[in-house]
């Protein structure tokens, strides 16, 4: 009996042992490729063949960004053995001690997450032609290394930086979402390069290489049979004139604040200032990349900052035509309605204004930019019994204005723009704890209290009066190669306001140009359409203008902030002006090159950062 038992649990434990070296096996085989990996690498190397990158062209089909060859250096940490690290340092051109960090920092898999010592990792990136000659003479010195060929950005032109974007190495953040990247492989960071990336990375391709007992490359496997050919990325014609965008950087040399200008029928972006800008060549090549970001990451005026799509500041009295609109749509005025301006909105001592004529309709009231005016409308709406109470029609008001384009970002085709403030009812009920009326928020009417928009908004609110009542989604793609745009910038969007009370504003910015506050807008031969706003801060206000010329067939709206400019008319009026002859005429007359020297000579900086 006691035999039997134990002859049992013998051929149990033998059975128990048999398999787990199967499980074993099958973990090792089936489940684990590291030792596929490792005996494929003996016989093979894959090296990955990257894509061309797709190349952008400016709507008149000039080159703006190509690609240049570039060599990365990479290794197979599997494959090395002891050789003159001193020499390959003098090759490189890196220290011992930036050799040795290198190396550790491709093993530590926190940093590199997915390393394998079996497969290439990537450990100098974009070398120029002079540094890989140099290497490649040397390297059958150092086992294990090999010469990846890629490609760099290379620029025509030192303009539209953060609308191009840059392109840098992709992060483990970037790794972890898109399979498709690698460690050491590069992804747009911003602008178009950001926005575009699928369209502009194109598909990577595979050689397969054929080893020696000694790891030398004796050739193609299979004579090539299974490698895979790269697809090289789309081509994208942008919407922008670069003449006209390294123009308006000329203009705002020196000066904060951006330049924006839309095509009213299509919603094509023409030109996109943000200034300070930087030169676009300067974030190209791994190791100047860093170097420079970091500058450009400490100056104190912030060149990274896309201020056409990331500042946001109180409109000023270019929100007024906006709240005309409004208060046309919902019958709170009509163009002949008047109301009285006795230097300002009587009530509680709210805004001043400037010395015109009392009492004023509403085409003169845009015209004279009448603060008082728009005060009693957005008194009249808030106080009118036909909502029911205070809030609704606040909320209203607000709804209005969310369909003009204001309190959420529009959509271009660019990453990172805010949306703005445009506050609803509950912003106020919480803030002022539910006692606040149209007095306490009258501000808001003209573009002041908590009301914040960006340059693009304003920009499109001009193009929304140029078309009398719709927009396009602005965008910088005007093309594709072989590839459909996106739906959301072909179709019209409406404002539910009637095409009908366009042309009351329309007026009212004409008589701005010609006989009121945008008077340095008016050209003899384009019929201008502006107004002006002088928008509030801490410190001294900012110009801002907005614009679309010619009045009855627009061709282009444009929205110009300078940052501390003072009154619209000091600086943002005469930038405009210049911008729209150079985009209708392609040229500046002669009569105008005092004007134009004086704005780009002009500088206008914070104080508070000159002290820095």
């Amino acid at each position: 009996m006691d035999f039997d038992i134990r002859r049992r649990m013998i051929i149990i434990f033998i059975s128990l042992i048999i398999l787990i070296y199967i499980v074993r096996l099958f973990s090792l085989q089936v489940l684990n490729n590291d030792y596929k990996t490792w005996a494929d690498s003996n016989a093979f190397l894959k090296k990955t063949i990257y894509p061309s990158r797709g190349v952008l062209y400016d709507r008149n089909g000039k080159l703006l960004v190509y690609n240049q060859p570039a060599y990365d250096v990479m290794v197979v940490m599997r494959e090395t053995s002891a050789f003159d690290t001193a020499s390959f340092c003098n090759a490189t051109g890196l220290s011992i001690e930036k050799f040795r960090n290198r190396m550790a920092e491709i093993k530590n898999r926190t940093l590199n997450p997915g390393y394998s010592p079996y497969t290439p990792q990537t450990f100098l990136n974009q070398l120029g032609n002079q540094e890989c000659g140099i290497l490649q003479e040397l390297l059958y010195k150092f086992p294990g290394f090999y010469i990846q060929n890629r490609t760099v950005r290379q620029y025509d032109y030192s303009n539209a930086a953060h609308l191009l974007g840059y392109i840098a190495e992709a992060d483990k953040q970037n790794i972890a979402d898109d399979s498709y990247y690698v460690r050491g492989d590069n992804i747009g960071k911003s602008g178009v390069e950001k926005s575009y990336e699928k369209y502009l990375r194109g598909e990577k391709g595979a050689e397969i290489l054929l080893r020696d007992a000694h790891g030398r490359i004796k050739g193609r496997y299979k004579e090539g049979e299974l490698d895979v050919a790269p697809v090289s990325g789309k081509d994208l014609t942008l919407s922008i004139d670069i003449d006209l965008q390294a123009y308006g950087e000329e203009l705002m040399k020196n000066k904060l604040g951006s330049i924006i200008m839309i095509q009213p029928k299509t919603g094509e972006i023409l030109c996109m200032v943000s200034s300070p800008t930087y030169n676009p060549s300067i974030l190209v090549g791994g190791r100047q990349f860093s170097s420079n970001f970091k500058e450009l990451t400490k100056n104190p005026y912030t060149p990274l900052l896309n201020r056409a799509l990331n500042g946001t500041y109180p409109p000023g009295s270019t929100f007024k035509p906006s709240q005309g609109l409004i208060f046309l749509q919902e019958n709170i005025i009509m163009p002949s309605t008047a109301y009285s301006c006795y230097h300002g909105f009587p009530i509680g001592g709210h805004p001043n204004c400037h010395p015109h004529g009392s009492p004023l309709s509403l085409i003169p009231a845009i015209g004279t930019s009448c603060n008082a005016y728009f005060c009693w409308g957005l008194k009249g709406m808030l106080e009118n019994k036909k909502y029911g109470s205070r809030d609704a029609a606040m909320d209203k008001w607000r709804d209005y204005m969310v369909d003009q384009g204001f309190g959420y970002p529009l959509g271009i085709d660019l990453p990172g723009e805010k949306r703005g403030v445009i506050p609803n009812s509950g912003y106020y009920t919480k803030s002022y704890k539910d006692r606040w009326n149209a007095l306490t928020i009258i501000s808001v009417a003209i573009g002041q209290g908590e009301i914040t928009v960006t340059p693009l908004q304003i920009c499109n609110f001009a193009a929304t009066v140029a078309n009398q009542g719709y927009f396009y989604t602005p965008h910088v793609v005007k093309e594709i190669k072989d590839e459909l745009l996106d739906s959301l910038y072909i179709f019209p969007r409406k404002t539910g306001i009637d095409a009908k009370h366009y042309a009351s504003i329309a007026d009212g910015m004409r008589l701005a140009v010609t006989g009121g506050t945008c008077g340095k807008a008016n050209i003899h031969d384009i019929e201008v359409c502006g107004k002006t706003g002088t928008a509030q801060n801490k410190g001294k206000d900012h110009s801002v203008f907005i614009a679309f010329a010619p009045k009855n067939d627009p061709q282009v709206a444009l929205a110009v902030i300078v940052e501390n400019g003072g009154f619209g008319a000091d600086y943002a009026v005469p930038i405009g002006r210049l911008m729209i002859q150079k985009a209708i005429k392609g040229k500046i007359p002669d009569s105008e090159l005092l004007l134009e020297e004086k704005m780009k000579s002009a500088i206008i900086l914070r104080s508070v950062v000159q002290k820095n």
